[in-house]
C-alpha cells in the first residue's frame, strides 16, 4: 500500500530544533493542543496510541504513557509497564493484519536532550521489501516520509481502533 503514496523529506533541522526547544509533543497531544493534532487510535486513562505524523511506513504508530515519563523502565511500576506492553502487543497485531505487514518492528528512541517523553514505535515492514531495505533502513528518515492524505490517516486510525476493539484489550 505504501507504493501509492509519495515520499517527501521533512525539514530535519527544524524537527530536531523543535524536539529540543519546543514543548513535549506527546504531552501536547494528550492535552488536546490543536497545534499538535494526532490521529489517535487508542486512548485510556494512562496511555495513548496514535499514527506517527512523519510515517516512514504505512501504519507507523507511536504508543506512550500519558504521564510525562522519560525512562523506558525506570519511571514505571511493573504493572503499568506491562499494561503498556499489552497495548503494544495488541496494536502490533492489529497493524500487522490491517496493512499485511511482513514483519513488525517495535522500538523506543528518545533523548534526555529532546524528545524525552518515552514512547514506543511500531513500524510495519511492507511485504516484499528487499532485505537490503529492511531493519534500520526501513525506519530511517533517509528515504523521507510518506505523504498520506488526512482522510486516509483518519480512516486508517479508525480501522486500527476497530481491530483493537475486537481484541477487547
Amino acid at each position: 500500500m505504501t507504493e501509492t503514496f509519495e515520499r517527501y523529506q521533512p525539514d530535519m533541522e527544524g524537527l530536531h530544533r523543535e524536539f529540543q526547544t519546543g514543548p513535549c509533543f506527546v504531552c501536547q497531544i494528550v492535552a488536546g493542543n490543536p497545534q499538535y493534532s494526532a490521529y489517535v487510535i487508542y486512548e485510556d486513562e494512562d496511555k495513548i496510541a496514535f499514527l506517527d505524523k512523519y510515517p516512514r511506513q504505512y501504519g507507523y504508530t507511536l504508543v506512550a504513557p500519558k504521564d510525562h515519563l522519560e525512562h523506558v523502565t525506570g519511571d514505571f511500576e511493573v504493572e503499568g509497564y506491562l499494561g503498556l506492553q499489552r497495548l503494544i502487543y495488541h496494536l502490533s497485531e492489529a497493524i500487522r493484519e490491517e496493512v499485511c505487514a511482513e514483519r513488525i518492528y517495535i522500538f523506543t528512541f528518545g533523548s534526555n536532550q529532546g524528545n524525552a517523553h518515552v514512547h514506543w514505535h511500531i513500524a510495519p515492514l511492507p511485504p516484499g521489501t528487499p532485505y537490503e531495505e529492511q531493519q534500520m533502513k526501513a525506519v530511517s528518515w533517509r528515504k523521507g516520509v510518506l505523504k498520506i492524505p488526512e482522510a486516509e490517516m483518519t480512516d486508517l486510525a479508525t480501522r486500527l481502533g476497530w481491530r483493537l476493539e475486537q481484541e477487547r484489550i
